[in-house]
């Protein structure tokens, strides 16, 4: 029997949950869902006496609802740090069905605040509820996740066009050698930071990446790459792009836009190097101020 690849969810996946984009989406959201059950739901499927409001006025309710759920949602995740960059497409799935199976169960527990039915609180209409949630929220994830991906990716690309990359040579500092300090003092060393390519986090260990008499050398420390970072920040070259990666920005060789930020290629390696939508501020500055 040939096995599910389902290595996809692991990808990274662009988080809109954040910013002006964000409120941009619950925009979008509340136009979308106020605009289905008014003028779809109306004509169709509508038993009127049984409503205790105008049906305009229960259409704003219903789609309200979301965007309470939403907001909550929005005030958690800034207690949740690096949640951006953690984002992946097995989340993003997990997090679109667990909203609209929550939506789905508020809309029926409201069903006594606008609808006068003996059976309101039913399985049926728990299920009805739920059911209707799942579809019409498929429907409109297929409409607008692809146009905020795509709009992402625009914007991104654009922006990275405009990067300088091309830089004189006098710019390179040579001979730049820094101590590094760690926890363990018999795990401390001394690395060239101009020779530096790039470091990539690996649980506990930072994995360094440097090029010296013509080819790329791999380095395991035991350092986390935060404090690897506070270390190497005197160096104006040297950039925090990820919360995985840390870059020596004299080493790009080209920049790329995507919908989760920057792909930096650099030189002597295949390695793509991400930089996060949370970072593309600093980035950008470090990058005009060379």
């Amino acid at each position: 029997m040939k096995r599910i690849d389902i290595s996809f969810l692991s990808q990274p996946y662009p988080y809109y949950f954040a910013g002006l984009p964000f409120f941009v989406v619950l925009g979008s959201i509340f136009m979308m869902t106020l605009g289905f059950n008014y003028f779809f739901f109306e004509p169709f499927d509508v038993y009127v006496p049984e409503h205790k409001m105008d049906f305009f006025w229960i259409s704003v309710i219903h789609s309200i609802t979301p965007i309470v759920i939403l907001l909550v949602w929005y005030v958690l995740s800034l207690l949740i740090s690096d949640l951006e960059d953690r984002w992946t497409v097995g989340k993003e799935i997990l997090f679109l069905c667990l909203l609209f199976f929550m939506v789905g169960v508020v809309q029926f527990l409201i069903r006594d605040l606008i609808y006068d039915n003996p059976n309101n609180w039913s399985w049926h209409y728990l299920i009805e509820e739920v059911r209707n949630t799942f579809l019409v929220g498929s429907l409109f994830t297929l409409i607008l996740i692809p146009l905020n991906y795509n709009r992402l990716n625009r914007q991104h690309q654009l922006k990275a066009e405009q990067l300088p990359v091309e830089r004189e040579e006098s710019i390179v500092v040579k001979q730049n050698s820094v101590f590094i300090q760690t926890q363990v003092r018999a795990d401390e060393f001394t690395m060239s930071v101009d020779e530096l390519v790039y470091a990539r986090a690996e649980r506990n260990y930072v994995e360094i990446y440097s090029f010296r008499d013509q080819n790329i050398h791999k380095e395991l420390k035991r350092i986390a790459i935060k404090d690897l970072m506070e270390q190497l920040q005197i160096y104006p070259f040297i950039a925090r792009t990820h919360r995985s990666y840390l870059v020596n920005l004299q080493q790009i060789k080209s920049i790329r836009g995507n919908a989760q930020g920057y792909q930096l290629q650099l030189k002597h390696t295949e390695e793509m190097v991400p930089v996060s939508r949370t970072l593309i501020a600093d980035f950008e500055s470090q990058m005009a101020s060379l």
